[in-house]
């Protein structure tokens, strides 16, 4: 039996690409729920509980495991995928915002994955300052 190796940052990679999937297929097919479909604001808060809460919390223990700096930046990479399709459908695509639930749910993702992004990216340099600093003291 295949043993399958699944790294925090590989799950990280995964999610924000599905976090992306799922807003093409909401802004430009009009796709949003597979449960519930009158119930967009419920289900877009859990969605966007676990995403946030997965990325925010799994950076320290991705930035131990990581052994090259590679994965890191396909993991940033991976985080501007949400944000770009949210900032093209909001600035570039504003006819697909037809309706105030709508907006409602661009405006949320694009909060979320700024904080994502942001977010990670100050973790991330308090943790490796934090790391340097350690062996550094005099």
């Amino acid at each position: 039996m295949p043993k399958l190796n699944l790294s925090i940052s590989g799950v990280s990679i995964g999610m924000a690409v599905a976090l992306a999937i799922w807003e093409v297929l909401f802004f430009f097919f009009g796709w949003f729920a597979v449960a519930y479909p009158d119930r967009l604001g419920f289900q877009l808060a859990w969605m966007t509980t676990i995403y946030l809460s997965f990325q925010l919390v799994s950076i320290p223990f991705a930035l131990r495991a990581a052994k090259g700096r590679f994965i890191g930046v396909l993991d940033g990479i991976a985080s501007l995928l949400p944000l770009l399709i949210v900032v093209v459908v909001v600035f570039g695509k504003s006819q697909l915002l037809n309706t105030p639930e709508r907006w409602e749910a661009a405006l949320l993702l694009m909060l979320v994955t700024l904080t994502d992004l942001f977010g990670g990216y100050a973790f991330n340099i308090a943790l490796s300052r934090r790391m340097v600093d350690i062996g550094s003291s005099a």
